[in-house]
């Protein structure tokens, strides 16, 4: 590998603009960033790279970015939302994990900008926020752990949700709010590994409730994931693997939430999945025939294959 393939692997993938004006000041490129409204894409072309022209794929899509904690670096696990979003979007968006177990969201103000930077060519079409979880375990004797107090974690997300607006007036926000949690099952999982863990849902509740205040101040939209997975009577045993993370059964009603926000906000364009269109839906004579043997059958939109017919 040449040291212009390395560079691009290792520099490239992550920030396309500072691997050009940095590296490559001399090769002849042809650079379109995407403007502050989201509207146009971003191409790159090298001409003396083999390497980037190989690992670049197209054509590009809206990215849904969803940043957290554990909830979300989960949620591909378990039948997870992030994995059934992935199976709704397909062919319609990519969706992105940036989910970091444990975190809080002091350290998530901490890499914000490195997570969302505002100089990147393309920008998210939709990101969706959760914190709030660890935040909310009662506070360490020691001073360390989680634990964020109310007013913080409260001036923390206005800091994150401030900061996503700021990226592209196209990019559109969720926060969903703290869950509830098995209280019993969490203190009958107590290890040796970590020290007491303190989750009430006197203090998931606080922190939703502040959550969604929020969001009502700053016109963002907002999931109260507390009261939604209440709504199932067996909630405790069918929505957690553990008392604290999703299962498919909890994943499916984040999930749910999500498309009710989609399709009733009045977002121009729609971020709902079935008004966003679909990558490469024209008919093709290469389709599978139909039993009439006179035509081709168009598959682009299916979805017989789902367990369930979202909405």
């Amino acid at each position: 590998m040449s040291m212009l393939e390395m560079l691009c692997r290792d520099t490239l993938l992550y920030n396309y603009k500072t691997y050009i004006l940095k590296f490559l000041p001399a090769q002849k490129r042809i650079y379109s960033e995407r403007n502050r409204c989201g509207v146009a894409a971003v191409t790159v072309i090298l001409s003396s790279s083999p390497f980037v022209t190989k690992t670049m794929v197209g054509p590009a899509r809206p990215q849904f970015v969803l940043f957290g904690s554990s909830i979300v670096q989960l949620g591909f696990s378990n039948g997870g939302w992030g994995a059934i979003l992935s199976d709704i979007y397909a062919r319609k968006a990519d969706i992105l994990l940036r989910g970091y177990y444990g975190w809080n969201s002091r350290r998530a103000l901490q890499v914000l900008d490195q997570v969302f930077p505002k100089d990147a060519p393309i920008q998210p079409s939709l990101v969706i926020v959760y914190f709030g979880g660890n935040d909310s375990m009662g506070p360490h004797p020691s001073g360390l752990g989680p634990h964020v107090p109310l007013p913080e974690y409260v001036e923390n997300m206005r800091r994150i949700a401030t900061h996503l607006k700021s990226l592209s007036c196209a990019t559109r926000i969720i926060f969903l709010s703290t869950p509830p949690v098995d209280e019993a099952r969490i203190n009958q999982g107590t290890s040796e590994i970590f020290s007491e863990l303190v989750r009430t849902n006197e203090l998931c509740q606080k922190y939703s409730d502040a959550c969604i205040n929020l969001c009502h101040d700053l016109g963002v939209k907002a999931v109260d994931l507390f009261t939604a997975i209440q709504k199932r009577d067996d909630w405790k045993n069918a929505c957690f693997t553990d008392g604290i993370h999703l299962s498919e059964e909890g994943s499916k009603i984040v999930v749910a939430e999500i498309l009710k926000v989609l399709k009733q906000a009045e977002w121009k364009p729609s971020l709902h999945w079935k008004s966003m269109p679909t990558e490469f839906s024209e008919d093709s004579l290469y389709d599978l025939v139909a039993a009439s043997g006179e035509r081709t059958l168009n598959p682009s939109d299916w979805t017989f294959h789902r367990e369930i017919q979202w909405d």
